[in-house]
């Protein structure tokens, strides 16, 4: 058997369970960042995401926040845009469901947004047919079964 020669295991790698519930100050976007809603994840610490420009950018996730802080589709994040490259951004900073709801508050992002879908695909879609899920079958209909 092999001597363990590590700092720790599983439950180390996890850490403390770090108090983001806490308020904290919002950050608002400054020259050179934008806004954006996640489309897609990736993998690989990436993402695609719509940034309120109208520009869709292939975004990476900073270190900091890769397995620290978990980014799913419609999540409205803070990307930081480089100089060389238009189509590519860096993620910054996620912003917490309340926060999002203060910067649309705000008027820091545009009035179509929608903050609560699991899934920013549509932002222009209505669901018509939302009731057509179901089939009723009459007494005669369930004889002839």
């Amino acid at each position: 058997m092999p001597k363990n020669k590590g700092k720790g295991g599983k439950n180390r790698k996890r850490g403390k369970n770090e108090a983001d519930d806490e308020k904290r100050e919002l950050v608002f976007k400054e020259d050179g960042q934008e806004y954006a809603q996640v489309l897609r994840m990736l993998g690989n610490g990436r993402c695609e995401a719509m940034c309120i420009d109208g520009t869709k950018r292939l975004c990476h996730i900073r270190g900091k926040m890769h397995k620290k802080v978990w980014i799913a589709a419609g999540d409205i994040v803070l990307v930081g845009l480089r100089e060389y490259q238009d189509d590519k951004a860096d993620v910054i900073l996620k912003y917490m469901p309340d926060e999002a709801r203060l910067l649309k508050a705000y008027g820091e992002l545009p009035e179509n947004t929608r903050l609560n879908e699991g899934i920013a695909g549509g932002l222009d879609e209505e669901d018509d047919g939302a009731g057509d899920d179901y089939i009723e079958f009459e007494d005669e209909d369930i004889d002839k079964i």
